[in-house]
């Protein structure tokens, strides 16, 4: 069973590898994503509100997946970075993990990140990027998937260790397979 550690292990890596510093300007480092040059990409000043993972994914939704264990997972990084949503793992614990939370970070802030792997995709009708943002031998065991939304992006951070049941699918497909089932229950509002 998946315990909140390694959730929480999961979670942090993806605000430790968001939350790091960006260009200098004037000799001193600003956080990433709150550059004065007007190239990079703002960050809204929170994470968008519209819609709440935790309790509007349709419980069909989970259950198609069998992702149970709901924790809430609000972060905030340096420079701005704002969470806002749930973690799931698997029923049994045997499976993989996911945080599906809104974020202020964009589509194009997360290009700019030039994180390994990056896939540009479209989901619905909505802009995405799929990514690799942690280091070391077990990158393949992690995928983050960012999709558009209004104000940010709606993000699924999928941990799938090669040790559990799960951990012959690639981790980037798990989270696009989610994506293709939770974006369209998206109100257009949103």
């Amino acid at each position: 069973m998946i315990g909140r550690g390694a959730v929480a292990v999961a979670a942090l890596g993806g605000v430790l590898v968001l939350g790091g510093c960006g260009s200098s300007n004037g000799g001193s480092a600003e956080p990433a994503g709150q550059s004065t040059n007007s190239a990079e990409p703002s960050l809204a000043a929170n994470a968008p509100s519209g819609y709440d993972p935790c309790s509007d994914i349709p419980q069909s939704v989970l259950d198609s997946e069998q992702l149970v264990h709901k924790e809430v997972q609000n972060d905030t990084a340096s420079g701005g970075v704002q969470w806002r949503g749930c973690t799931w793992v698997q029923a049994g614990g045997d499976g993989y993990s996911v945080a599906i939370r809104t974020t202020n970070l964009t589509v194009e802030a997360v290009r700019g990140k030039n994180f390994p792997e990056a896939q540009e995709l479209t989901i619905g009708s909505r802009s995405a990027i799929s990514t690799r943002q942690f280091d070391g031998p077990h990158i393949k065991e992690a995928c983050t998937l960012n999709v558009e939304i209004k104000g940010g992006t709606l993000e699924f951070n999928v941990n799938n260790p090669a040790s559990r049941s799960t951990g012959n699918m690639d981790s980037c497909q798990i989270a696009k397979t989610l994506g293709e089932k939770v974006i369209p229950t998206l109100p257009s509002s949103v």
